[in-house]
């Protein structure tokens, strides 16, 4: 849709500046004459669809960048500020521009009659379920710059987890790519030298011929493998990205050695902070419970949070159902039915946020101590296991011609 600039003249004489999408520029006096302007000059701006398309291409927007943005916000309303002056200058200020882009059309729609919310909405794929209810509980409440900065304290410990899991991951990562990268520098290098000193007609081992295969194949055919593992990522994220390969994929997170139990505890953080800060901001149980599931990124979480919600609209707590979903462990269940006896529970889930959230601090300090000496043994089982192989048959010569 189009964006135009346009100058208008208030009931009270004075001019004002600003922009809308409209269809054509007919609509867009109307749409201005309708909000009881008087249009004085209207003019369409030609690189919009530019600059939109142009934002496809921009880089990921960050959950720091959104939570940045968010706490500024609340500063800015807070101190007075009119929330579409904020939004505009938040989004010429911000080095995110897709971000800046997205703030913008965020302001305009604003600026157009629309409320924050509903035009926070239109942006799911940076402003989440979540993100939106609270805003729009806090436009109901009078209170919207509180809920953004609940919203922006709510991101920085989902950064704070993000980055956890990203610690625990990144060593193991990097000895794994290291290790496989010296895997195939031998597979490309040194093997075929070494398959020049086999004399002919000597009977290889098994394990030699696999590698001496395997060294041909990657050095005829290496674009092949190429393809084959841009292939396979794609289809994994396709897959992944479905709902039955999330459940899927889900399920074997939860069950890997080691992080099984870290990306558990991530998960039940990450509800427990969710659903305290939408009870916190004043949003319905039900309402709660329907945004924390996609909130958490569980697919699991997100079908108990459903089934949940059906037990309680039928009488039930919220403890007896989360219970009968096996997801979540005692202590968990045991707060929670405190919290609904008490009337307090989203102080109680903020407890067992902070809980789980110094156990995932406290286990990715811990896992480094457990995990070198598992990738010390992979590392040189793997490059231990080609030099054996490619070894074997010149200790079969030596040991024929010692005889």
């Amino acid at each position: 849709m189009p964006l135009y600039s346009y100058q208008v003249m208030d009931k009270t004489g004075n001019t004002l500046d600003g922009r809308l999408e409209a269809d054509n520029e007919w609509t867009a006096a109307s749409r201005l004459s309708s909000m009881g302007y008087v249009p004085l000059e209207i003019n369409e701006i030609a690189d919009a669809k530019k600059k939109k398309s142009s934002s496809l291409f921009s880089k990921k927007i960050k959950i720091a960048d959104l939570s940045f943005f968010t706490r500024q916000l609340s500063a800015m309303l807070n101190a007075g500020i009119p929330l579409t002056r904020c939004l505009y200058t938040l989004g010429e200020q911000s080095n995110n521009p897709q971000l800046a882009q997205s703030v913008s059309e965020v302001a305009k729609k604003v600026e157009g009659g629309m409320s924050f919310s509903d035009a926070l909405g239109e942006h799911p794929k940076i402003f989440n379920t979540m993100y939106v209810e609270m805003v729009r509980t806090g436009e109901i409440g009078g209170s919207l710059h509180e809920i953004l900065r609940r919203l922006s304290e709510q991101l920085e410990r989902e950064k704070s987890l993000r980055d956890s899991i990203k610690a625990a991951t990144f060593y193991p990562s990097v000895v794994l790519i290291f290790a496989g990268l010296v895997v195939l520098a031998m597979m490309f290098f040194v093997v075929p030298i070494f398959v020049g000193f086999f004399p002919e007609g000597i009977e290889l081992p098994l394990a030699t011929k696999i590698i001496m295969a395997f060294s041909e194949s990657l050095r005829s055919s290496w674009y092949m493998y190429i393809v084959g593992l841009i292939v396979f990522v794609i289809g994994m994220k396709i897959f992944i990205a479905s709902s039955f390969g999330h459940r899927i994929w889900e399920n074997i997170k939860f069950r890997l050695p080691i992080f099984g139990d870290l990306f558990k505890k991530v998960t039940i953080a990450r509800f427990s902070r969710t659903l305290a800060t939408l009870l916190s901001g004043g949003i319905p149980v039900l309402q709660a419970l329907a945004a924390v599931g996609p909130a958490t990124g569980s697919s699991q979480i997100a079908e108990a949070m459903k089934f949940t919600g059906s037990s309680i609209q039928e009488g039930q707590s919220i403890a007896a159902p989360l219970k009968k979903s096996g997801l979540f462990p005692p202590m968990v269940i045991n707060m929670i039915a405190v919290g609904e006896e008490t009337g307090q529970l989203s102080q109680l889930l903020g407890r067992v946020a902070d809980f789980y959230e110094e156990e995932v601090a406290t286990m990715t300090k811990g896992l480094t101590a457990i995990i070198e000496p598992l990738l010390l043994i992979t590392v040189g089982a793997s490059i231990g296991g080609v030099v054996i192989a490619i070894y074997l048959p010149i200790f079969t010569v030596v040991t024929t011609v010692a005889k």
